[in-house]
């Protein structure tokens, strides 16, 4: 990993049906202690349609290339105990070394 970590995540995977027969998360982990740099950050951010200035909270993560992550897993904050969706997995390619995989997280709780 070439980013410098921050805390530890836990990756969970799968679903399962409720007693209404809905599908729901579970908190199976595929993966556990794995290290990665999180950072929570804000934006201000206005459209044309409503100048009011709103303020969007976001995360992003890099863990190590060849990390078993999708979108749409769950990634657990060890440290903090927050959970976020994997929205995208990304990575620049790079030709001398194996780049970090950069995550877009949306948190749910």
């Amino acid at each position: 990993m070439q980013a410098i970590a921050t805390t530890r995540i836990s990756i969970l995977r799968g679903t399962a049906t409720d007693a209404y027969g809905d599908e729901v998360d579970t908190d199976t982990p595929i993966a556990a202690e794995i290290p990665a740099a999180l950072t929570e950050q804000s934006r201000r951010v206005t459209t044309r349609d409503d100048p009011t200035p709103r303020i969007v909270r976001y995360a992003v993560a890099r863990v190590a290339a060849g990390t078993d992550i999708q979108d749409q897993d769950r990634v657990r904050d060890e440290r903090t105990g927050a959970v976020y969706i994997v929205d995208a997995v990304s990575s620049m390619a790079n030709p001398a070394a194996a780049a970090d995989l950069r995550l877009d997280l949306r948190r749910t709780t």
